[in-house]
């Protein structure tokens, strides 16, 4: 027993060294990562730097012209090897243009994220991306999802002006339940063609089996609960399709799915099993449930007079099985911007 006792003595020091280095190791990867990423950041903007001075020179109307880039690619890569093909010193130069400010650069995103961001021509949208990545910390194929749904364009199409402005400046920011709604909730992630057949449990199955890429869609702060979540009510019971807590807000989320028409009996359910989180689910420091009724379609005047004065907590929403038409959703906003500025 005192052998025994000594080697656990023994033993505890060195698990204690073997933890501290295993730690300082990992943080080291970390911090060599991050090191490694900020040198990537800064030369590649300071090459997109160096080709713009030098096109603003005038040089490219001497020896080389258009076909600077061309050039510069072929030489660059007899020189260093892979990594400067035309296509990456065009993005490099873009770069430079449009984050002009090196100190202001965040070194949260890698220059894939960056490679991502500079694509994009709107100053606004460009700008929005920018900040809600860092606020959210997106992969690039996360990025790139959010772009290719028009997810600024989406939160901007029922904002003002100054709204809209805000939205790009600081990216969305979470302080009430409507910062957390969409007009419309994008799903071509399901795959689902039109016209096809499917009920609202195989909508339901699909976004679960896609859990990740909703929660992307939903936003930042939602955490699954659970499914047909069961309630007893008089004797009877209900199942809500879809239950969320909301980290942020304090607040559960509750979502019904619909493949047609909002009817007002779906929304008075609703309102009911919205009472029923607030009296038997809250914890105490909780806030008020939220209700959201996805569906195909929306009747927006039977809307209107099926929820008057009912809780504000309430919203229906529309979802859609195709990635948005972009381009039509930037002439609403742009046409927006316009009225708000006369």
């Amino acid at each position: 027993m005192e052998i025994q006792r000594r080697e656990t003595e023994i033993a505890k020091p060195y698990q204690e060294l073997l933890e501290r280095i295993s730690r300082r190791y990992v943080e080291g990867q970390a911090q060599a990562v991050r090191s490694v990423n900020e040198v990537i950041i800064t030369t590649n903007w300071e090459i997109g730097k160096y080709i713009v001075e030098y096109e603003q020179e005038g040089n490219p109307k001497a020896k080389y012209g258009a076909k600077l880039l061309e050039t510069l690619s072929r030489d660059l890569t007899l020189l260093h090897g892979r990594g400067f093909s035309r296509s990456n010193l065009t993005y490099m130069r873009l770069f430079y243009l449009r984050f002009p400010i090196c100190e202001k650069l965040s070194h949260k995103l890698s220059w894939s994220h960056y490679f991502e961001l500079v694509k994009i021509d709107d100053e606004l949208e460009r700008s929005f991306y920018y900040q809600q990545n860092i606020l959210e910390n997106w992969s690039v194929p996360e990025l790139k999802r959010q772009k290719d749904a028009g997810l600024f364009l989406r939160l901007a199409l029922s904002k003002n002006k100054g709204e809209i402005l805000k939205l790009s400046r600081q990216g969305q920011q979470i302080e009430t339940s409507k910062d957390i709604i969409k007009d419309v909730y994008v799903f071509e992630f399901l795959k689902i063609p039109e016209p096809h057949n499917y009920s609202e449990t195989d909508l339901e199955t699909r976004l679960l089996d896609n859990l990740q890429t909703f929660l992307l869609e939903l936003g930042k702060g939602f955490a699954f609960i659970g499914r047909q979540y069961r309630m007893m009510i008089d004797n009877i019971p209900y199942r809500v399709d879809l239950v969320f807590y909301h980290r942020i807000l304090r607040c559960f989320v509750l979502i019904d799915l619909k493949i047609n028409d909002v009817k007002h009996k779906d929304i008075g359910q609703m309102n009911m099993y919205m009472g029923y989180f607030a009296k038997e689910e809250n914890y105490e420091g909780d806030n008020p449930p939220i209700g959201i009724i996805l569906s195909k379609e929306k009747n927006e005047l039977l809307v209107e007079y099926a929820t008057y004065g009912m809780s504000s907590q309430l919203f229906i929403s529309k979802y859609q099985l195709y990635l948005p038409n972009k381009e039509e959703l930037r002439r609403i906003i742009s046409d927006q911007l316009e009225i708000n500025a006369e």
